[in-house]
């Protein structure tokens, strides 16, 4: 068995590295399709967009490397079937069960690998990534200060201590200077929203500093002109999904100290931990298609069939994610129900192959 087992390891491994790389190159293709749009902008040439497309090569490594899994196997499996060799292996008194077996320990090391990307090598490149585009395009960002989120814009510095998910922003401090750098005004809001292409703050105390004297005024309300627009505060800040699981369990912490809504961290935790198991059940999904339509089924149909279950998966990964938040649902339930809904399928087709 360790035989057999060393030899489905070394054929689909090679398929699934080969499948991985064909969906990397068509991601990082259509990274640099949309990152064009920005050549030009400041200092952001070909060359750092060709830096930020590679930066980027890591998180969709994640991302796919499920699907990769279920395409390869289901190729692998069809080689196999082909050429008669599932059938001689069954033949020889080799159970279902005992090439599941090998299989999973096979798909055992595709998870360690895409937890590893995924806890280690994606946040830092997604990172590195994110603050080498801003820089380069729009403004210069400090980011890993306790006391929130720094961003240079135009004379004046602005601090915001929080940022949430809509990009509400909360406790923000603007820093005007004038061309001799010496502070003009000081203000202070409690909240900020993006209204109609501006920023509309709340609660403001601004204080004006003269020659003679500083002058203190409080506002309501107050428009705000920056360059400063929400999609540069997404990009900013590294999306929970991409985060690794042990800064979303810090921050979760911190929310739940200040008595904070964590729900989108905790759903982005416990699908950190789950998906990479997905690769498991992807290989118990494959192998009944090994024993179906042996020889009628061509290797394309057999690719078509396993992206068409992959991108399924990725759908019903997303929709329960956003149909938890909705509805308030528990994380765990929403990260691990469309897992659970592909190994059963799977394990249903093993039981019909089986016995038939």
């Amino acid at each position: 068995m360790k035989i057999i087992t060393r030899y489905l390891l070394k054929e689909i491994t090679a398929n699934v590295l080969l499948i991985t790389l064909a969906l990397i190159a068509m991601f990082l293709f259509f990274d640099l399709i949309q990152e064009l749009e920005s050549l030009g902008r400041g200092n952001y040439g070909l060359g750092k967009i060709m830096l930020f497309v590679l930066l980027s090569a890591p998180g969709h490594i994640y991302e796919v490397m499920p699907v990769a899994v279920l395409v390869g196997c289901m190729y692998s499996l069809g080689q196999f079937a082909h050429h008669s060799e599932l059938v001689i292996l069954r033949v020889s008194g080799i159970s279902l069960l005992n090439i599941a077996l090998s299989l999973l320990k096979i798909g055992l090391i595709f998870t360690l690998i895409t937890f590893l990307v995924g806890e280690f090598i994606t946040p830092l490149s997604e990172k590195m990534a994110q603050r080498m585009r801003i820089k380069a395009t729009d403004s210069v960002i400090a980011q890993d200060f306790r006391s929130g989120l720094w961003v240079k814009d135009g004379n004046s510095f602005v601090n915001v201590e929080e940022v949430l998910a809509d990009t509400t922003l909360l406790n923000i401090h603007i820093y005007e200077f004038d061309q001799k750098f010496r502070l003009r005004t000081g203000s202070h809001a409690k909240s900020g929203q993006f209204e109609k292409e501006q920023w509309t703050l709340k609660k403001v105390t601004q204080t004006h500093f003269d020659k003679d004297a500083n002058h203190v005024n409080q506002l309501e309300k107050v428009t705000w002109h920056s360059l400063i627009r929400p999609e540069l505060l997404n990009v900013l800040l590294v999306l929970p999904e991409k985060m690794s699981a042990w800064n979303l369990y810090s921050y979760i912490n911190h929310l739940t100290i200040n008595k904070q809504k964590a729900t989108r961290y905790k759903m982005a935790l416990w699908a950190k931990l789950i998906y990479p198991l997905a690769c498991l059940v992807m290989v118990i999904l494959a192998l009944p298609f090994g024993f179906m339509q042996q020889r009628s089924t061509g290797a394309s149909t057999k690719i078509f069939v396993g992206i068409m279950l992959g991108v399924l998966y990725q759908i019903l990964n997303r929709t329960f994610v956003h149909l938890g938040l909705l509805n308030d649902w528990p994380p765990l339930f929403s990260a691990i129900v469309p897992t659970i809904l592909f190994l059963i399928a799977g394990l249903s087709m093993m039981y019909y192959v089986d016995r038939r």
